[in-house]
């Protein structure tokens, strides 16, 4: 990337616009994966330019969204504990669990910083050795090879006074279970380019011939969305149920390979729970038994317990793509980015927080 206006240039927006509606036969529904392009599609009116050609169901493809809630609660209590310094990536600090959060454990008194990488964490340990230092380690691929490197560099280290409260998930498995629901409505989907970075994309092309469904990977500018958005279109007219890598500046096939190789590493694949969706099979990394000392579950001896969900919140069925933002009866009312009753309208990838940020009133009738 050269120069960032190259990907918001009107006249490249416009020719997409106007190749978009002119190869669109009938109106198609696409999923997009990211969060990220969700704040995309809506800050830059790209749902209100292709609405006769294009509906948008969104994915769950937000890390903050789906970290479960017990997983939230377990970092509350370990936040809690003496001689604690709980390093947290800032969005969630605000997410809301078993009537808290972070940031009103921190308020009470905890040590909660908020961080920009695990190694930022791993330097607080370094520095502060009579504190325990503990990362919450959130994300989806993108995010997993920094921790791993934390990790792994902790052990060569014999850095005994860090460890990570990991909840790490994987995008392909979310994706075969939307799509495994017989009534999912969806024509083609847009995969996450920051994701194919580190993943590549040869397990989408599995996916795209067992559910016979056109896939390309996109970024996150306007221009970038739109080419993705016109190529995921032209598939689905010829019936080509392919993988089109239209982000190729940052993305190949294979993937980062040393990235890969350091997730394996240290994690190995584990069924995993989605907030508001629930168990997924493959879908999280746990980390192996070689970097078991570093498990701050087991190292506090903490038990992540169930919690019970907001009567009024759906944003599980957001984030299954069965319901926008809009249709719940607390949006934007009893639900706000300043109260939250659920984790899709605080992550600054989520659902809500895009639909109440970017749509007008008149957009939510």
């Amino acid at each position: 990337m050269k120069h960032l206006e190259e990907y918001r240039n009107p006249d490249a927006v416009k020719h997409y616009v106007r190749r978009i509606m002119e190869t669109a036969g009938r109106r198609f529904t696409i999923m997009e994966i990211c969060g990220g392009q969700t704040h995309a599609i809506l800050k830059y009116g790209i749902d209100r330019l292709l609405e006769d050609n294009i509906g948008f169901i969104h994915g769950p493809g937000c890390p903050v969204c789906i970290t479960p809630a017990d997983k939230i609660i377990a970092a509350m209590e370990i936040a809690s504990s003496d001689d604690v310094i709980f390093c947290s990536f800032g969005d969630m600090l605000r997410v809301p669990a078993g009537g808290g959060d972070l940031l009103s454990t921190r308020a009470s008194g905890a040590d909660v910083r908020m961080v920009y990488s695990p190694i930022d964490a791993l330097k607080i340990a370094r520095a502060n050795p009579e504190k325990t230092v503990v990362f919450f380690a959130i994300g989806f691929e993108t995010t997993a090879p920094a921790t791993a490197l934390a990790v792994y560099k902790a052990k060569m280290e014999n850095l005994s006074n860090f460890s990570m409260l990991v909840s790490h998930s994987l995008v392909l498995p979310a994706v075969r279970y939307i799509l495994s629901s017989p009534d999912n409505g969806i024509d083609g989907i847009l995969a996450a380019g920051h994701v194919c970075t580190v993943s590549g994309y040869e397990g989408y092309e599995e996916i795209a011939r067992e559910f016979e469904m056109p896939i390309t990977v996109t970024g996150f500018e306007p221009v970038d969305l739109l080419r993705g958005i016109y190529s995921c279109v032209r598939l689905m007219e010829s019936g080509k149920n392919i993988v089109d890598n239209q982000y190729s500046r940052a993305v190949v096939r294979e993937g980062n390979k040393t990235a890969r190789d350091m997730i394996g590493e240290v994690f190995r694949v584990a069924d995993s729970e989605w907030r508001g969706i629930g168990i997924i099979r493959e879908s999280g990394l746990v980390l192996r038994e070689e970097y078991a000392d570093y498990d701050a579950l087991k190292r506090f001896g903490v038990s992540a317990p169930a919690v019970s969900e907001s009567n009024e919140c759906i944003s599980g069925e957001v984030l299954k793509g069965n319901r926008k933002p809009y249709h719940c009866p607390a949006f934007g009312t009893k639900c706000t980015p300043e109260h939250p009753l659920g984790a899709t309208m605080v992550s600054s990838e989520g659902a809500c927080a895009a639909y109440y940020n970017y749509m007008e009133v008149r957009d939510r009738e």
